[in-house]
């Protein structure tokens, strides 16, 4: 074959990097996005955020300066011909022409996001600071310092107290902790389980069990002898515990020669102690969720309003735009450069909040039905619906709604908690997951203790009330809500 040149045309879309920036930015979460901005502002001399200029800013003395913003650290030289009027690159040239929303600005002094806070009269600067929560570890070694405890009786407990999970149990029994101690520090298993006993009387009382019947029995112990029942629950807990997981009442007052009301008694004592006393000092920190957008209703309609709070004030410096006036050769190719990287950043960001607006109001507005009468009333809705209305791909919205929530007067909820599919009806028409699940809690609730509905029973109540659903998707949605069968919930009454 003889090689020769041919010329074709095609075309092929391309993600320019303003577009995968802004789509990176969009799907990333409030706190995600903080640290995301905080690292391109670091090498970005162009880019800063509102508290840093408000902390570096020196206050002008009075007649120096009447601007609107921040005062300019240097002066600009005049321009003194055509040429230099054209080279000159001032922040507000290309940036911002016609923004609606004035939380978004471009020119160098604002910001892009949450409206200055300054003069308020709430804020102070300081954010509340919660101490260290204390493990249990801590709690019980606390405990052991206080303790008269021989120094070799202290190596052990210390051994004992490292080998508690997380519900302080010792589930690796008296053995592990031989294992653990120092070579030089023999400790028989008798030992071992003497101080181990001394340990489950720390607090909380049952630490250091090695099962749930060695917990309850140790939590029972410290009951006054003249306690009701407690010497009823010590017998049903040593010989009858199988028996009253499965809330078998008659068997176990047969078996213990005792009135049937005496062992309920006994029972409700048993299950008010705490299976898992190692639990109540969990150290794991509590992790709050702070809204990206609010739902009101206002005038007898549902709003939606981005929280200030949340938004990024990221804006351009006013004294390196001045300075970009001054450079020359290398060093005003690279700043424009990055004057103009920071235009993009900030017209992302205001792309960011315009969509995350849009996507929430088309949801308010289909569901408002919740947000006036709960989650019964719950409309199904997929991405493709919002996607339609707001004219973007189905991906955009999932990138929307992913760890973006919305705060309502039913609750903090992620923008995803709205979507569910739909379930056909009688009339034609389709009721979603989630107002189905919230119609099976509530007849679960309402139901007759002693005679609990079968999921065959939840599915004909279903259908009487226009819904068609079958008995497995009925088992499937009490399984979702962690709700037992009938069988265990009329063993648990």
């Amino acid at each position: 074959m003889k090689p020769g040149l041919q010329f074709r045309l095609h075309q092929q879309l391309t993600l320019t990097p303003q577009l995968q920036q802004a789509i990176r930015l969009l799907q990333l979460s409030q706190l995600e996005l903080e640290a995301e901005l905080r690292q391109i502002a670091e090498s970005n001399p162009l880019l800063e955020f509102a508290e840093d200029a408000e902390a570096e800013a020196e206050p002008p003395e009075e007649g120096d300066y009447d601007g609107p913003d921040f005062p300019s650290r240097d002066e600009v030289p005049a321009k003194t011909s055509k040429a230099d009027e054209e080279s000159t690159v001032t922040p507000s040239e290309e940036l911002a022409p016609e923004w609606d929303d004035d939380r978004f600005h471009g020119e160098a002094g604002d910001y892009a996001g949450a409206p200055s806070r300054s003069g308020s009269g709430d804020e102070d600067g300081f954010e509340p600071q919660n101490a260290a929560p204390e493990s249990l570890q801590q709690h019980l070694e606390w405990q052991l310092n206080l303790s008269q405890f021989s120094p070799r009786d202290h190596a052990v407990a210390t051994a004992i107290i490292h080998a508690l999970d997380e519900d302080g149990y010792l589930r690796d029994g008296v053995e592990a902790v031989e294992a653990a101690l120092p070579a030089e520090l023999y400790a028989s298993a008798e030992e071992i389980e003497r101080v181990r006993q001394r340990v489950q009387r720390f607090d909380p009382t049952g630490i250091a069990s090695l099962d749930l019947r060695d917990c309850l029995l140790c939590q029972l112990s410290q009951f006054s002898l003249d306690t009701p029942h407690r010497d009823l629950a010590i017998r049903v807990v040593t010989d009858e515990l199988e028996l009253l997981a499965r809330n078998d009442a008659a068997k176990i007052a047969r078996r213990l020669k005792a009135a049937e009301e005496d062992v309920a008694a006994a029972a409700a004592l048993i299950r008010s102690l705490d299976p898992r006393p190692g639990s109540a000092l969990d150290a794991t920190p509590v992790e709050y969720v702070a809204p990206d957008v609010y739902a009101r209703r206002e005038n007898g309609r549902w709003q939606v309003s981005l929280n200030p709070d949340a938004q990024p004030r990221l804006g351009l410096n006013q004294h390196y735009c001045n300075l970009i006036a001054r450079a020359r050769g290398d060093d005003a190719t690279w700043m424009k450069g990055q004057l103009q990287e920071a235009r993009w950043l900030l017209k992302s960001l205001q792309s960011r909040a315009e969509t995350l607006t849009k996507v929430a109001d088309v949801i308010v507005r289909r569901q408002s039905a919740f947000l006036d009468y709960g989650p019964e009333a719950m409309h199904p809705l997929v991405l493709r619906e919002v996607a339609e209305e707001v004219g973007m791909h189905e991906s955009t919205i999932s990138r929307v709604t992913t760890r973006k929530y919305m705060h309502t007067p039913r609750g903090t909820f992620e923008l995803k908690h709205f979507f569910s599919s739909g379930v056909a009806t009688e009339d034609g028409g389709s009721a979603s997951a989630t107002a189905i699940q919230a119609m099976l809690r509530k007849l679960i609730t309402g139901e007759d203790a002693r005679r609990p509905l079968s999921d065959q029973a939840l599915a004909e109540e279903l259908h009487r009330r226009g819904i068609q659903v079958a008995r497995r998707t009925v088992a499937k949605y009490r399984e979702a809500l962690r709700i037992p069968s009938s069988s265990e919930r009329v063993r648990a009454s």
